[in-house]
């Protein structure tokens, strides 16, 4: 096995890890058609739960279609629309002759180029004239339905960083537009799901915003540690190697159980390991990870207010009363009106996470390089 952990990609088959009850969740409401939203930072394992998910349900089902959609670098409407008609015709799609032979049939209204991606996760890819597009944008809202219908087949469309819709000129107004269409489609269901949490919840807990109860939220947690433990020392014994216990829980903790975080310390020890692991090898993965961070984490460092670094290090510190007299003089926070904006701007920066008074790094091992050689607090 040359990598037993594993990070930085979707975590599948052995990588995947005790998200039984979530996955178990989400199948039962895409068994019933009810629309699914995802919430959680970023890195949490969204995608992987989802993909994990999809797999096992098609295993069960062959009529059952999973789309994946990506919002990650989309910023408008036709970029939207351009995407999401390429990845419901290539789902659909079993080559493609039969995508362009979909493309004649499902567009009545429309015409779109059809072209060759070179990109082999997306071979085929359309593109509208915008006026055209602009005035018949319900063929391209409803092409799921609509294939889904004449196919005989229930398709599940999964749009991952569906926060990036509020980034549109206008997105307030396309998401009525969407949610107008897709709220009566009757053989679809949808997977909403993105990685900044506030947004996120502001899109489905609002009851102004346009998608306010579209469907079952999921407010993914991270992994505890006494399912982390057992998965790392399985991972080390299946190498040839083998970790205690206790330094597996060691491992879990200090990247506060993230699972991002959690694999790549892992897979940093594991390398340092010769046989069996001893309390050095933590230690030196550790510094190794702080070594390849430093530049990154220094640019990051660099890039923040006086006020943002004073709240980080009294983050630090497990300090939780940030408007308390003491926290604000003892950091020199400025007023207490100031935290809101301070909050603000680092959850914008996808530095920390709040959830109702809990604020939390969103990057243990930042918070790590901050302590130790960052403010020189140990």
């Amino acid at each position: 096995m040359a990598r037993p952990f594993n990070y930085g990609k979707l975590a599948n088959e052995d990588y995947f890890t005790n998200r039984d009850r979530e996955s178990k969740w989400l199948e039962t409401q895409i068994n019933a058609g009810i629309n699914c939203m995802l919430i959680s930072p970023r890195r949490w394992g969204k995608s992987s739960l989802i993909l994990h998910t999809a797999k096992r349900m098609r295993r069960k089902n062959k009529q059952l279609v999973f789309c994946f959609i990506d919002l990650y670098n989309i910023r408008s409407e036709q970029e939207f629309l351009q995407l999401y008609s390429s990845a419901i015709i290539k789902a659909t799609s079993s080559s493609f002759e039969e995508a362009v032979k979909n493309v004649k049939s499902f567009f009545k209204q429309i015409i779109p180029s059809v072209s060759l991606n070179p990109d082999p996760a997306s071979e085929i890819e359309l593109s509208f004239n915008w006026k055209e597009l602009q005035k018949n944008m319900s063929e391209v809202l409803n092409l799921p339905n609509k294939i889904a219908h004449q196919k005989k087949i229930q398709l599940v469309v999964c749009v991952d960083e569906f926060q990036n819709i509020s980034f549109m000129e206008d997105g307030i107004a396309f998401q009525k537009k969407m949610r107008a269409h897709w709220q009566a489609h009757q053989h679809i269901s949808y997977v909403l799901y993105g990685s900044r949490r506030h947004l996120m919840m502001e899109f489905f807990t609002k009851s102004s915003m346009p998608f306010y109860k579209f469907g079952e939220i999921l407010f993914l947690e991270k992994i505890a540690e006494e399912h982390w433990v057992p998965f790392i020392v399985k991972r080390f014994k299946e190498t040839g190697k083998t970790i205690s216990g206790a330094l597996a829980a060691q491992i879990a903790k200090l990247m506060e159980n993230h699972p991002y975080f959690v694999q790549q310390l892992a897979q940093a020890v594991w390398q340092h390991t010769s046989k069996k692991t001893i309390a050095d090898d933590l230690t030196q993965a550790i510094e190794e990870l702080l070594d390849q961070y430093t530049i990154l984490y220094q640019k990051e460092a660099d890039m923040l207010t006086n006020y943002q670094l004073n709240f980080l290090k009294a983050l630090c510190h497990k300090e939780t009363s940030f408007t308390s007299t003491a926290v604000l003089n003892n950091y020199n926070l400025g007023t207490s009106t100031n935290i809101s904006r301070i909050k603000t701007a680092l959850q914008n920066h996808e530095i920390i996470d709040v959830l109702g008074r809990q604020v939390s790094f969103n990057d243990p091992m930042f918070e790590i390089w901050l302590k130790k050689r960052y403010f020189k607090m140990e």
